[in-house]
Parts: C-alpha cells; sequence; structure tokens
C-alpha cells in the first residue's frame, strides 16, 4: 500500500504477562527483517488517553457502571453465537451494588453494524441481541481491549487493520464504538489462522514452539505459502529482506486478490 508499518505492544493484562515478551517479540520480528515505521506504542503507558475516551462516553450517556459478577451474568444471560450474551441488568441501574470497583459497559443497539472485509466479504452484527452492552474498563482496573485498540488506531493514524480472522466478530463491536466517540473506521482484512493438527490457533495457550531465529527465511516461505504467495524454496538460502521484497512485488501486482487468493477456505471459527 506504500503506507507506514507500526508495531503496538497491547499490553494490558499484566497478570498474564510474561517477562521479557515485549523484547522477544521485537528481536524475533528484526531477526525476519520485518522493520516497523516510527515508535513502539506501549498499551501501558496509555492510561490517561483510555480514560478520556471513557469519560467522553459517560458523559454522552452511553457507558454505565456494573456490579454484575460472572456468576450473577452465567445465571441470567443467555447463549449467544458469540459467547454469554450480557443481559442488560445494569443498564438502568446497578441491580447489585457493592463496595468493590464496578466494570463500565456500553450501551449496544440492535441496528446491524456491518464493514466490508476485503477477504470475508460483507460481515455484520446486531449487537445488542448478539453480544450485549460490552466491557470497557474491567472491575480489576484493566482496560478492554475493544476501547484500548479503538483509541489507539485513531491516535496512530490507521487505515488499514490486517489481522486473523479470530477477531472478526470484534469488529463490529469496534466500529459502535469508533461512531460513538466520532473516530474514523480504517479498511479491515482478516486472515486464516496458523493451527496445530486438532484445529487450534498456534499460541502459548496451545504449547506452540516459539519461532527458529535461524531459519527466518524458511519461516517467512511458511507463513507466506499459508498465505497463498508461494515463492521458490531456493530462497530458504536469501536474506529475510530479499524474501519479503519478492513477495511483496507479486502481491503488489494488480491481478492480486485477497479473495481470490490460494488461502485456506475454512473459517477458525
Amino acid at each position: 500500500m506504500g503506507g507506514q508499518w507500526l508495531v503496538r505492544m497491547e499490553d494490558l493484562d499484566p497478570p498474564r504477562e510474561m517477562p521479557g515478551a515485549a523484547d522477544d517479540i521485537l528481536r524475533t520480528l528484526e531477526t525476519h527483517a520485518l522493520e516497523w515505521d516510527g515508535d513502539v506504542l506501549y498499551q501501558h503507558d496509555r492510561d490517561e488517553a483510555y480514560r478520556r475516551a471513557l469519560d467522553r462516553l459517560i458523559a454522552s450517556g452511553h457507558a454505565y457502571c456494573c456490579h454484575c459478577s460472572r456468576k450473577a451474568i452465567a445465571a441470567a444471560g443467555k447463549r449467544g453465537p458469540y459467547g454469554l450474551i450480557y443481559p442488560g441488568s445494569c443498564r438502568h441501574g446497578a441491580s447489585d451494588a457493592t463496595d468493590k470497583p464496578p466494570a463500565w459497559r456500553v450501551i449496544t443497539h440492535d441496528e446491524p453494524i456491518g464493514f466490508d472485509d476485503l477477504r470475508r466479504g460483507h460481515y455484520s452484527q446486531r449487537l445488542e441481541s448478539e453480544v450485549g452492552d460490552f466491557v470497557v474498563k474491567r472491575a480489576d482496573g484493566y482496560w478492554a481491549y475493544q476501547l484500548a485498540v479503538v483509541v489507539d488506531d485513531a491516535f496512530q493514524g490507521i487505515t488499514e487493520v490486517v489481522r486473523g480472522e479470530d477477531l472478526l466478530d470484534n469488529t463490529p463491536r469496534q466500529i459502535h464504538l469508533q461512531r460513538l466517540l466520532g473516530l474514523p473506521t480504517p479498511g479491515y482484512l482478516h486472515l486464516p489462522l496458523v493451527t496445530n493438527e486438532h484445529g487450534q490457533k498456534l499460541s502459548k495457550q496451545t504449547f506452540a514452539k516459539p519461532l527458529d531465529p535461524q531459519r527466518a527465511a524458511a519461516n517467512l516461505l511458511d507463513a507466506l505459502r499459508h498465505l497463498g504467495i508461494v515463492l521458490p524454496r531456493t530462497l530458504i538460502a536469501a536474506k529475510p529482506a530479499e524474501v519479503l521484497a519478492i513477495a511483496s512485488e507479486q502481491v503488489g501486482q494488480p491481478e492480486w486478490d485477497w479473495r481470490n487468493a490460494a488461502l485456506p477456505r475454512v473459517p477458525a471459527f
């Protein structure tokens, strides 16, 4: 696209953060010649920006505090296509107020919120009936991903988002927040996940092995093949930057179309 590629550390959950993980990620990107533009943005430094966004939602009447426990939500809510649907118990006042800090939720509606994904085509949800009012700040004081990513996309001037299709069903929630906060909506492309033999996304939760930096070019060729970009295996001896340059050239051709690329067709959900 001829734009900039930015790196953001979405480190919103300190109890789950592995010491040294952020530095390992950056070293891995560098080893694979994935060189980013500008400074790395760390979400743990963005508390004030998220607080201002929540204050705007509260002031406009689009957010409310929620004292419901997980047990209460499980008992009152029903299962929807994207998980448990919050039943709106606190929308018109706390149903079970306590001295404990509340979570903060955003009010949803049932008008379809949709977008045109560059690969998957049109996708939409009716948030109120399919998801429910969702959390933007957790009761433990940590910010929810949905709010943080929307605020930071706008702050960094993001125009194109390319990510795994496990986040496809998050996108209408983010568009809802963008509209409430008067922020622009980027273009989206959701790509198929790399999975193990059980169909599970490769991650630390599924005990996936870390990338071997000694075979950076081979790693890139494997990843590109998953995206339908097949390059000669002779490039396994090339430098990672050369592999990426050739791949970018191929994808930059006018006839390239993500919808028709040789991508895995089975959805990840």
